[in-house]
């Protein structure tokens, strides 16, 4: 463990710069919300428990240049979280009353171009226990009897939960467990994971009348409490039954309310009565549900249908029962003519048979009853008149008049009346006139209206003209293209596969390019002769202006350089003599025309001057219209880039203020003119006023150059919004904004603690100068595979999921490897003596292994000069088991914690450990130790030295770089 102490002096306002290049993008996840706990799985994420109904709060650390873009999505475990919506572009996920649909694992991914994004993932588990039920069965063939005597029951407690629910079962008092009561039986079926409890009572006794007690506990994980069910078993517990008092079917008429009642005729407990309608359908909004009744006001045709009661008491299966309402109504009234079959012709004639037949939808269908007219007279069935009807059990319901050998005193209206036997509902008429203008129908297309063409945005009338008489319905459709896939079905402009016309005009509004095409209109068999539809084709062209790219892009360019403007033709309609025309503003610049075989048209800049910068448009023509692309030529500087991965960007050294290295790069630097200073601007979150300073800039900024400037003198504990803009001689380019938080860490530091429960690791750092890193690790993801006897078996309090830093000291680790962790920065009393107080720093450690190096501790102390001391050291193994130090430590500056093993075998040699080794032995290593220190001669490998003292073997194991005398100086040898 390294101490490194760092003094922060007050730095005056200056401006530095090096390089630096762009970095992709990397990730990790904190949690900040409420939380159980949180766990490490070592072969997927780490696992985050809550509790429902709590707060999650989870935020994406993100670094990289540029900075990253961060969006949270969700997959697996659940529907998604965010009311719909799948993802969040933001670096804080939050949902407040979490519930345990939105468990699963959530993904947060930083993406900034540059590589592969960033991805980290943690899994949510919301815990919940919902009450249990308890539910009663009898055994299989009795379940509809009472529960008599010498019968077996099953008492089964449900509770929804995460974790998986523990069970009690009580009886009054008495504790119920297995083999405690030879009558009783308790399991957990295999199929259910822990989620049943099922008591089985076999062949009832009386004393198995009792109260039954169901407790279902998740052991108070994340306070989650327990809860219980009762039940009652006695010798009159049966299921429930219910009778229906109302008809089955109810035949109402529309605009009545109707009253649906459902009673309990059995069952103990009282069973619980509902109405519901199948496949989940909601019931009626205006009905109201009063115990087992149901009441409807004001029923419309649409409440027809099945309604089921269903009565339950947790005693075997619920009891349903079900009634159909029919509300009286007629609908759909059609007819058609139908010529004499004989005869191939499809005109009526004299002395030939006619079929005239009406058809309704009548509910219910049974009093469908019609009746037929003949110039408002009643006509009755005879043998020249023959009328038939369908039967009432099918729907929809026909009847038909032949008229046998036509004859001319039977032309006439013909009204075929469809009624409901009751009434409740309006009758229908429908009148067929049969005369000698009684004709098939003609369908024509009018002269020059075949071939329709139409310009985008405008409205467009399909007519087909129709004779005869009566005048049928037209159907509208579209046609396939021919070779088109035939799997492709066209829809008309309503989103239908066909529409209807009643005068046959097909009217589009606002008529679009995939509009085009081919459109069919033919004569219906209903409402008109029963023939062969008559059909006609109506081909839509819609022209559209030039479809282009790019609508609209802007170009940075430095004065005098060269450049092209291209646009891009993707299609237009109709696709010959387009026409191009380039402006400069309102100046015309060229103009010319397509050749078929070019779909671009280009405009050069040769040298850029100031009259040349503005907007370029490029008008490509057509009959139908103009596609414009469009250009904005600027001179204006890209936005600069933030940095937000500073070293240590922050410093306070002053009681009520606070100092910020800002860092940023230049986006695209060499895309306009030199950048010649940067406007600043700053002002506190709180104020409305801006204060601003020009920042000169000398030289040529370079793409990835690192550019600082300090700011000082910010108020504690303010934040700060701050706005850079770079300046060219074109003039101010775009700004960017970023937010300064004020962070204290500790500034007059009492007391700091730390146990790296937090992801976080309270602020402590990894140096990046060292050869490897410190892990974070707890006992339950300690990988035995690799360190099965070294690692620490729990942390220093004895528990398994307490977390600790960790270093693997053996392979691939070489000799002298270094990995340092760095605190916080701690800032020491304004008020304290210029010698700085003194403090005390404790730590535990955990050195055990054969391929033990050392550890170290530094106090870093940075004032004029940096200068690192060595405060503690140890060397080699201690044991396994963690020890305690205590080091007094007297800085006179800020500092900050470094813990640094070092590693001390060569790669590919393994340790001598001796026993006890003959003197002429360690005579012979004294010997070569001394002469490695004289001659600094270096030994390929050294092996070590020992002193046995107070029983304890201390053994040092050197390599070549124990000659080195910044070593050397540190280490005291012992000899026997």
């Amino acid at each position: 463990v390294s101490i490194l102490c760092l003094f922060v002096v007050v730095l005056c306002l200056f401006l530095c710069c090096c390089c630096v290049s762009t970095a992709p993008p990397s990730v990790r996840i904190v949690h900040s919300g409420q939380t159980c706990s949180v766990e490490e799985e070592r072969y997927s994420e780490r696992v985050y428990t809550i509790r429902e109904g709590e707060t999650l709060e989870l935020q994406c650390l993100v670094t990289g240049h540029p900075r990253p873009q961060i969006r949270w999505t969700k997959t697996a475990g659940g529907a998604s979280d965010r009311q719909g919506d799948s993802s969040l572009h933001s670096d804080t996920l939050k949902i407040e009353t979490i519930s345990r649909h939105q468990g699963g694992r959530y993904y947060c991914k930083a993406d900034n171009g540059l590589g592969s994004p960033a991805i980290r993932s943690i899994r949510v588990d919301v815990y919940y226990l919902d009450d249990p039920v308890i539910t009663v069965h009898q055994s299989v063939g009795e379940s509809k009897e009472q529960f008599y005597f010498e019968r077996t029951v099953f008492l089964r407690c449900v509770a929804n939960s995460n974790p998986p629910v523990h069970y009690t079962w009580r009886r009054g008092r008495e504790v119920l467990s297995q083999g405690s009561d030879s009558g009783v039986e308790i399991y957990e079926p295999f199929f259910t994971q822990g989620e049943t409890k099922i008591l089985k009572l076999k062949n009832l006794r009386p004393q198995d009348y009792a109260d039954y007690t169901c407790i279902s506990s998740v052991r108070n994980v994340c306070g989650i409490g327990d809860k219980s069910a009762r039940f009652s078993l006695n010798n009159r517990t049966a299921p429930p039954s219910i009778k229906l008092l109302l008809d089955d079917p109810l035949v109402v008429n529309p605009g009545e309310t109707i009253t649906l009642v459902c009673v309990a005729s059995g069952g103990d407990p009282p069973p619980t009565l509902s109405w519901v309608r199948p496949g989940g359908e909601e019931l009626p909004r205006r009905s109201r549900v009063k115990g087992g009744t149901l009441t409807v006001p004001a029923i419309t045709v649409d409440d027809g249908g099945a309604y089921s009661c269903v009565a339950s008491n947790n005693v075997g299966n619920p009891a349903k029962k079900s009634s159909t309402i029919l509300v009286r109504g007629l609908r759909k009234g059609r007819f058609w003519i139908t010529p004499d079959p004989y005869h191939n012709d499809d005109n009526i004639q004299i002395g030939r048979e006619v079929k005239i037949s009406c058809q309704v939808e009548a509910t219910p269908p049974e009093e469908l009853q019609f009746s037929w007219l003949k110039n408002g007279r009643p006509l009755r069935s005879s043998e020249r008149m023959v009328i038939t009807h369908t039967d009432t059990e099918v729907s929809p319901g026909t009847t038909n008049l032949d008229i046998i050998d036509l004859k001319f005193t039977d032309f006439g209206t013909y009204t075929c009346v469809a009624a409901l036997r009751n009434g409740g509902t309006p009758e229908i008429s429908i009148d067929v006139n049969i005369s000698s203008t009684t004709v098939p129908p003609v369908l024509t297309v009018p002269r020059g209206r075949s071939h329709l063409i139409a310009q985008e945005g405008d409205t467009v009338d399909l007519q087909c003209l129709v004779s005869g008489k009566p005048k049928p319905i037209i159907l509208w459709s579209r046609v396939e293209e021919s070779g088109s896939a035939a799997a492709a079905v066209l829809l008309m402009p309503d989103g239908s596969a066909q529409m209807e016309s009643y005068d046959g005009v097909l009217r589009i509004t606002n008529v679009s390019r995939d509009m085009s095409g081919t459109y069919r209109c033919q004569t219906s068999q209903y409402n008109g002769f029963n023939v062969k539809p008559r059909e006609a084709l109506i081909q839509l062209v819609v022209q559209f202006p030039p479809v282009v790219e790019p609508v609209y892009t802007e170009i940075r360019q430095a004065l005098g350089r060269a450049f092209s403007l291209t646009c891009r033709l993707l299609r237009a309609h109709p696709a010959r003599l387009l026409r191009y025309e380039w402006k400069l503003g309102t100046r015309l610049l060229t103009v010319g025309q397509f050749s078929d075989q070019k779909d671009d048209t280009n405009y050069h800049v040769r040298a850029l001057n100031r009259e040349g910068y503005g907007e370029y448009t490029c008008d490509i023509t057509n009959e139908a219209g103009a596609g414009r692309c469009t250009f904005l030529v600027t001179g204006k500087a890209y936005a600069p880039e933030f940095y937000y991965d500073t070293y240590s960007a922050l410093w306070q050294n002053r009681p009520r203020v606070y100092g910020f290295k800002l860092q940023w790069t230049q986006m695209e630097p060499n895309a306009v003119d030199r950048i010649l200073a940067y406007r600043l601007g700053i002002r506190q979150m709180s104020q409305s006023r801006w204060w601003e300073q020009e920042i000169p800039m000398e030289g040529t900024i370079q793409k990835g150059e690192l550019l600082t400037y300090n700011l000082t003198e910010l108020v504690k504990p303010e934040s700060y919004l701050v706005r850079l803009t770079p300046i060219t001689r074109y003039g101010e380019g775009d700004a960017t904004e970023r937010i300064i938080t004020y962070t204290p860490v500790n500034p007059h530091l009492r007391e700091f603690q730390c146990g790296f429960e937090d992801e976080a690791l309270c602020l402590f750092s990894q140096d990046k100068t060292d050869e490897f890193d410190w892990t974070r690790h707890s006992a339950v993801t300690r990988d035995t595979k690799y360190t099965p006897n070294t690692g620490p078996s729990s942390d220093h309090t004895g528990s398994k999921q307490g977390f600790y830093m960790y270093i693997e000291t053996s392979r691939p680790r070489l000799d002298g490897d270094k990995a340092r962790l760095l605190s916080p920065t701690f800032n020491m009393n304004a008020k304290s003596s210029s010698s700085g107080p003194s403090y005390c720093f404790s730590f535990y450690y955990h050195m055990y292994g054969k391929h033990i190096g050392a550890l170290n501790v530094f106090l870093r102390q940075k004032g004029q000069t940096v200068t690192d001391t060595s405060v503690w050291s140890l060397i080699g193994n201690q044991g396994d088991r963690w020890r305690q130090a205590k080091v007094n430590i007297q800085p006179t500056a800020a500092f900050q914690v470094q813990d640094t093993p070092i590693s001390l075998w060569t790669s590919g040699s393994q340790p001598v450990w001796l026993g006890a080794p003959p003197i002429s032995t360690l005579q012979n290593i004294r010997g070569k130790l001394l002469n490695c220190i004289t001659n600094r001669k270096f030994p390929k490998i050294m092996i070590f030295f020992f002193k046995i003292s107070n029983q304890e073997l201390y053994t040092l194991v050197m390599t070549q770089r124990v000659c080195y005398s910044d070593f050397i100086q540190n280490v005291k040898i012992y000899f026997l």
